[in-house]
């Protein structure tokens, strides 16, 4: 496994550096959980406006470590609650949001008013990705 290259991470970027559809899995107690979610990437993880008191939520809680899949790509990872989407701290990644998920991001199903309105964060540890007849397998811990 190799860290992420600039070649990888310009991959990364075309696909995933805007609304993508992907695979999160959760599990707890053994049990695996599956939904698709909203995302983009960034800088080695992928970010995903949720709700703090969603089942993906309470699953995090309890065991951090997911899985993800999207175009040609999969990854474990770790998920981690950056807090309430209006937070201060939260600034650069909200506008980001808002501008991403244009299409749907104000369609009266979020109250951004709300601090259970959160970002999640699924930073990366491990990645296969498959592109121009390459395998590429990365390392983001490094």
């Amino acid at each position: 496994m190799n860290k992420p290259t600039p070649e990888t991470e310009a991959i990364m970027l075309s696909r995933f550096d805007k609304d993508s559809l992907i695979a999160l899995a959760t599990a707890v107690d053994g049990i695996p959980s599956v939904r698709t979610v909203d995302a983009f990437y960034e800088d080695g993880s992928f970010y995903v406006l949720t709700y703090a008191d969603s089942g993906k939520m309470k699953q995090i809680e309890q065991n951090p470590t997911v899985a993800i899949s999207g175009e040609w790509f999969t990854a474990h990872g770790t998920g981690e609650n950056l807090g309430w989407f209006g937070a201060a701290e939260n600034t650069r990644l909200a506008a980001k949001m808002r501008q991403v998920f244009a299409e749907w991001i104000n369609n009266g199903h979020n109250n951004f008013d709300d601090p259970k309105t959160i970002i999640l964060r699924i930073r990366l540890t491990d990645a296969v990705l498959m592109a121009h007849g390459n395998r590429y397998c990365i390392n983001y811990t490094e």
